[in-house]
């Protein structure tokens, strides 16, 4: 009795399943696919797999560290933008499809502001391309415009992302450094390129130049003799300049962001990439840009309408509203432009000093919300594993786990041959409320005492 009883439910608790022969015979199946020479990856996936930010952001969840690792804020957008969702999420129109190249109200309030900061009329329709964060602005121009053998030119360190959708486009890359002058690594305007080094890496293949300024992770703000001559090399190679300025309304007292699409003969062949979740403090939202020339964006415009087609409307609508807002107060005080970098000033001086204390030589940033610092004098009390991970990523992964606050291991900013380039070097996350700073301040000092 007690035996049917098992059988009836085992039965009953297998019904709808497949018999156990079917099930034999679906592993087998399985099995036979991994070991097919067809259903596998395309080769420009080949070194993709690993993911910086998803292996530092899970650490810190599971050991419950302070994470001033990736680059976002944790405090709210200004209350202009919130206001500005609820009421987009009102309109029928805000649930629908929107235009693919970028939602009207959207790309005409950006073209208003651009056509301002450039000091040229652009044109919202042919000239802008809204997309799914600057991620996507920079993946449509290399998928527009790389074919195989083309080269890029990136400068180290660079954002990860540059050489990975690069190589998925299946071009070459060029790399060149910027060099710290001096023997302190103290401040953004130390790193600087070399003239000479910079012209060796353009050739005849050279089709882009991708240029990030304000830059991550050094904080550089490029001068306008830099641009000058980065300038000069793109228009004597006839090559296409790709600017990333996500971080352009983020700069601080000292320094001026320029333009380079503004300088003599750059704007035929210049895109640049802006960014809401930076601007706006809404790194969620995940709406990017590009401007330049028509003949350059409408490529981008073809990729996007057969690639994601059109971006999320009610995002789009309520960033117009922001934008409108804010471009009505550009230049006053009460800008937010002008108010977030006022604010993150004070916090990166802060933040510095508390770095010092802690025995890190911070590199003191010109623009963005990112900082280096180097840990040279800090002594680990463990050792690490010289033939493992470069030093920055043991580093980071000890301090997250035994330390409790978390940040990211710069040498993923440099191609394999140069990443020895970041030394002891690790990148902080300083954009933060000031209950997370201050709960990473008192780790911190609660290190420094512990080495006392």
């Amino acid at each position: 009795m007690a035996q049917t009883t098992i059988v009836s439910r085992i039965r009953y608790c297998t019904r709808g399943l497949p018999s156990l022969p079917a099930r034999i015979r679906s592993v087998r199946q399985q099995r036979s696919m991994s070991t097919s020479k067809k259903l596998v990856p395309a080769k420009a996936l080949d070194g993709l797999g690993k993911n910086l930010w998803v292996e530092f952001s899970a650490l810190a969840a599971a050991t419950k560290a302070v994470n001033l690792g990736q680059g976002m804020p944790d405090f709210s957008p200004p209350q202009v933008l919130l206001d500005a969702l609820v009421e987009a999420n009102k309109k029928t129109s805000s649930h629908q499809y929107t235009r693919s190249q970028g939602h009207p109200r959207l790309v005409k309030a950006l073209g208003k502001m651009y056509s301002v900061l450039h000091g040229r009329e652009i044109n919202p329709m042919t000239e802008i391309i809204v997309s799914l964060g600057a991620y996507s602005s920079i993946s449509f121009l290399f998928q527009a415009f790389l074919n195989p053998g083309d080269e890029v030119i990136l400068i180290e360190p660079f954002f990860d992302c540059y050489s990975s959708m690069a190589s998925m486009s299946q071009a070459s890359l060029r790399f060149v450094p910027l060099r710290k002058q001096g023997k302190q690594p103290n401040s953004a305007k130390d790193w600087v390129l070399d003239p000479k080094e910079l012209e060796a890496a353009f050739s005849d293949k050279t089709k882009i130049l991708l240029i990030n300024s304000p830059h991550n992770p050094t904080g550089k703000v490029f001068m306008r003799d830099e641009l000058e001559m980065i300038a000069d090399l793109c228009k004597r190679f006839d090559v296409l300049c790709l600017s990333d300025e996500v971080y352009e309304h983020l700069v601080y007292s000292g320094s001026e962001h320029f333009r380079i699409a503004t300088l003599p003969g750059m704007w035929e062949r210049t895109v640049t990439i802006g960014s809401g979740g930076k601007t706006f403090s809404a790194t969620g939202w995940k709406v990017g840009w590009a401007v330049g020339p028509e003949h350059l964006i409408t490529p981008m415009q073809t990729v996007n309408s057969n690639v994601g087609y059109t971006m999320v409307t009610p995002l789009q609508e309520a960033m117009a509203e922001a934008f409108e807002v804010e471009i009505a107060r550009l230049g006053h005080p009460d800008c937010y432009f002008n108010q977030l970098p006022r604010e993150l000033e004070k916090t990166r001086d802060e933040f510095a000093g508390v770095l010092k204390e802690a025995g890190f030589d911070p590199v003191i940033p010109d623009g963005g919300y990112l900082m280096l610092a180097d840990s040279s004098s800090i002594v680990p009390d463990v050792a690490f594993d010289e033939n493992g991970e470069s030093y920055d990523f043991q580093f980071v992964k000890w301090m997250t786990k035994e330390k409790g606050v978390t940040a990211i291991p710069p040498s993923a900013f440099y191609s394999p041959g140069n990443s020895h380039l970041s030394g002891k070097l690790i990148r902080f996350c300083f954009c933060k409320k000031p209950e997370t700073l201050q709960a990473a301040y008192s780790k911190l000092r609660k290190w420094k005492q512990e080495r006392n």
